[in-house]
């Protein structure tokens, strides 16, 4: 047996044409890109802006969401024409079956659970440190921290943690909610979107009163700019490297930003969902990051116009406190904002757990089709027509790393299993114009082999850059799956099965139309 051997792509489409075992298509345009920006706009908005504008960028951060955007739409321009060509779940997973193979598929789909399962966990145990923050402290340490925290309060008293229960209870809300039906989560993740644009929205329109042009002169940081340091003498920011000031800068400012938009390709994972998937996938994946990046520009500008850059190499007033800490100095009367502000970052939180779980209990639910894990993560609710016992088995596993393990465990993983995910979707485009030329495309990346060579290069590249530590990790989890793989996947692959034989059932053109 290969280790490459492929799914035919007439059999992913006839799998995603079986309405009796498939799931409901209930998704539109709009529910798709609101789906997008609901995994795109998190914390990343608030944070990074900030950060890429202390550390490299300057008030040119700006340009650095442009540079950013374009890496990410050389990716998103190859999800665009998989999704709309095969309207199934599992995005990259399914994509790479098709392209490059069962194992290749195998170790995608692994690196997935990085993205999406872990991410939902880390962002969990982020939003419960922000509610507590908006609750003014008024939730107990020992049940907001995991057990492997602890800290020493002004007197003298030993705090540990115990569990992290506001995590807990935000992923199990939002399991209820994804169990209920694809099409209710869509709406509450339509409302959520609603309010957290709406408040960066806000932002903007009320800052852009307070700008103050100085604050954009010069607009690059400038070469020879000093080094700052902290009261105790100790640097936090230093200029002279390449990628600290000038057109460098505006670079390093870039790969700081571009996981500030992570998680379109989530859409994707919908595409079996998707009532037209062949107009609409395009649409929900584009036009999200489209909506995505005017926001973050006009936010970058708003933001480094108000506040002067220097202020953020400040870490404190450069992270979490940058949007804050701009509204309560400069923008005097408008207090209410800034609790606005961290309302719109617990939005922003709950859309993203809300998009990362209903995407991986997606690729588990293909997964489990294909016979590369167990059947119970493929068994649907027999009204709700949803993955609901892969839904449960997730939130178990999540919830525990959310309600017992510190949220910077996780570190870049996220990044590395998006990021992976980008580099071999780009490439199956082109190998797939390869070997089916001939297939029909509703949609069509541009300029192949420019636009997949640029992904593969742009995406690797961040790859590279994560920290030597992140990497190992990755490196491990990736071993530990090849090992899953050889004991369980390759021995039940349905493609071992003579009675499955990939190609059999063509799906009817109806089946794709709305």
């Amino acid at each position: 047996m290969s280790l490459f051997r492929k799914k035919s792509l007439s059999a992913l489409l006839a799998s995603a044409a079986d309405s009796e075992k498939g799931l409901k298509r209930t998704l539109g345009a709009t529910n798709l890109v609101a789906l997008g920006i609901g995994a795109i706009i998190g914390a990343g908005l608030f944070v990074r802006t900030a950060a890429a504008a202390g550390q490299a960028a300057g008030p040119a951060v700006t340009i650095s969401f442009i540079i950013a955007a374009i890496g990410c739409a050389f990716a998103g321009l190859c999800y665009a024409e998989f999704a709309a060509m095969i309207p199934i779940a599992g995005s990259a997973y399914a994509y790479s079956y098709v392209t490059m193979g069962e194992l290749i598929a195998w170790i995608i789909g692994w690196a997935l659970i990085m993205e999406y399962a872990l991410g939902a966990a880390t962002v969990s145990i982020a939003w419960s440190e922000y509610l507590n923050t908006l609750l003014g402290g008024r939730i107990p340490y020992e049940w907001s921290h995991s057990p492997f925290e602890s800290f020493t309060d002004s007197n003298g008293v030993l705090h540990q943690g115990i569990i992290n229960a506001p995590a807990l209870v935000i992923l199990l809300l939002l399991t209820l909610l994804l169990i209920k039906g694809t099409q209710e989560s869509a709406m509450v993740n339509a409302i959520i979107v609603f309010i957290k644009v709406a408040i960066v929205l806000i932002f903007i329109a009320v800052g852009w009163q307070f700008i103050d042009p100085a604050n954009h002169t010069p607009y690059l940081i400038p070469a020879g700019t000093p080094e700052f340091k902290d009261q105790a003498g100790k640097t936090i920011a230093d200029y002279s490297g390449v990628f600290k000031h000038g057109w460098g800068g505006v670079l390093g400012g870039a790969a700081i930003v571009f996981f500030a938009f992570i998680g379109f390709d989530a859409v994707s994972t919908a595409a079996q969902e998707a009532k037209n998937p062949a107009r609409d996938m395009p649409i929900g994946i584009l036009g999200s990051l489209a909506v995505c990046t005017v926001l973050y520009i006009l936010f970058g500008h708003v933001l480094t116009g108000v506040a002067p850059w220097t202020d953020f190499v400040d870490p404190v007033k450069g992270r979490e406190a940058s949007v804050a800490y701009a509204i309560s100095e400069y923008m005097h009367g408008y207090q209410w904002l800034s609790t606005a502000v961290t309302i719109a970052i617990l939005a922003g939180f709950s859309s993203v757990i809300l998009v990362m779980l209903m995407g991986q209990s997606r690729i588990f639910f293909t997964m489990s089709n294909d016979g590369l894990i167990p059947k119970v993560f493929g068994d649907l609710h027999p009204k709700f027509k949803t993955p609901y016992k892969a839904n449960w088995i997730l939130f178990v596993f999540v919830g525990l790393f959310a309600a017992f393990v510190p949220g910077h465990v996780a570190g870049d993983l996220t990044s590395f299993g998006t990021l992976f995910a980008f580099v071999l979707v780009s490439a199956g485009v082109w190998l797939m114009r390869k070997s089916e030329p001939n297939t029909k495309r509703p949609f069509r990346t541009p300029w192949v082999p420019f636009v997949p060579i640029m992904g593969v290069l742009v995406c690797s590249a961040m790859i590279f850059a994560l920290d030597a530590q992140t990497l190992e990790v990755a490196i491990i989890w990736m071993v530990v799956g090849i090992v899953v793989y050889f004991l369980y996947g390759r021995k039940n692959s349905k493609l071992n099965d003579p009675g499955h034989t990939p190609g059999e059932i063509l799906p009817k053109k109806s089946d794709f139309e709305g």
